[in-house]
């Protein structure tokens, strides 16, 4: 059997449908804003933050935010998150790559990222709660809501190029 390499193929872009920023700056301050609370939180509970990254990657994978998917798992590979454990995130609750702690935050963040499927079902909150103390499950949820906050912007508006955050 003989094959040819595969040859790359131009790079598709993806124009921006709106300046989200320029056109509702106080809003997009207010976002941000919120992202800071939230770190805030996480900081004062002392969530680790490779934990961290790994919620805002899941959602955003859920989301389909291609600029939030690329910015957050560079931020955890600078942090030292494995490259096993970011190619694994999608399918989580399917390898042992993950701590139970580490898992009932991520099926918290799936309940929470796509609650108008099954709203939050009392078996996710459980589970964070098992884990989790009441102060830590705050920051979490807060983590969520700004990271799906950023999400439905990045998806919506597509005013930030996938590819070309830097760390």
């Amino acid at each position: 059997m003989t094959t040819t390499p595969a040859t790359a193929s131009p790079a598709r872009s993806v124009p921006v449908r709106l300046d989200f920023e320029s056109h509702a700056g106080a809003f997009y301050r207010a976002v941000s804003h919120l992202d800071h609370a939230a770190t805030k939180e996480l900081d004062r509970v002392g969530l680790d933050a490779r934990l961290r990254e790994l919620v805002r990657v899941r959602a955003s994978q859920l989301n389909g935010c291609a600029y939030c998917i690329d910015m957050h798992t560079k931020d955890a590979r600078a942090i030292g998150e494995t490259e096993q454990r970011l190619y694994a995130l999608s399918a989580w609750a399917e390898t042992p790559f993950f701590t139970e702690r580490e898992g009932a935050a991520l099926a918290f963040t799936e309940a929470v990222t796509l609650m108008a499927v099954n709203h939050v079902p009392a078996a996710a909150y459980d589970a964070v709660a098992a884990h989790f103390s009441p102060d830590e499950i705050a920051a979490l949820l807060a983590l969520i809501v700004a990271i799906n906050a950023w999400n439905t912007l990045g998806v919506t508006t597509q005013a930030w190029e996938p590819g070309s955050y830097q760390p």
